[in-house]
């Protein structure tokens, strides 16, 4: 588990306009960057990324969020290896919690249920 301190911490350490400029192209327009959306066709630009606020928006098809989530829909990432990705980019490892007792009995509990729903799948294939 990654902590949530580390998370925000990254994301106020890494600009966003970065992230989403190697992948799209951004063109200055009023305090915000606009760029064609990476997420569907369009032939005029309606993909803005707000430097101020570090978040995107498409007022086409409603892609929006940081930078994390811009790696884990373009690049199809998942949120640890997004994180990952960017903390790379500026030279930081990515700590790790280690599971609380709390977690560690949901964990054994969905073991246990996983199971049990198994045993009870395999008895109505064979009924």
């Amino acid at each position: 588990m990654i902590p949530r301190t580390f998370i925000d911490d990254l994301l106020n350490r890494v600009d966003i306009v970065d992230v989403i400029s190697k992948s799209v192209t951004l063109k200055k327009s009023g305090s915000n960057l606009q760029g064609l959306c990476p997420f569907h066709q369009e032939k005029s630009p309606s993909f803005s990324v707000s430097e101020t606020k570090q978040f995107y928006h498409c007022f086409g098809c409603g892609a929006h969020g940081s930078a994390i989530n811009f790696l884990m829909e373009y690049a199809g990432l998942s949120f640890v290896d997004a994180i990952e990705d960017l903390a790379s980019t500026i030279g930081l490892s990515v700590p790790k919690e280690a599971p609380s007792a709390v977690g560690m009995a949901i964990q054994e509990q969905a073991v246990a249920l996983t199971e049990l729903l198994q045993k009870a799948t395999n008895w109505y294939q064979e009924s």
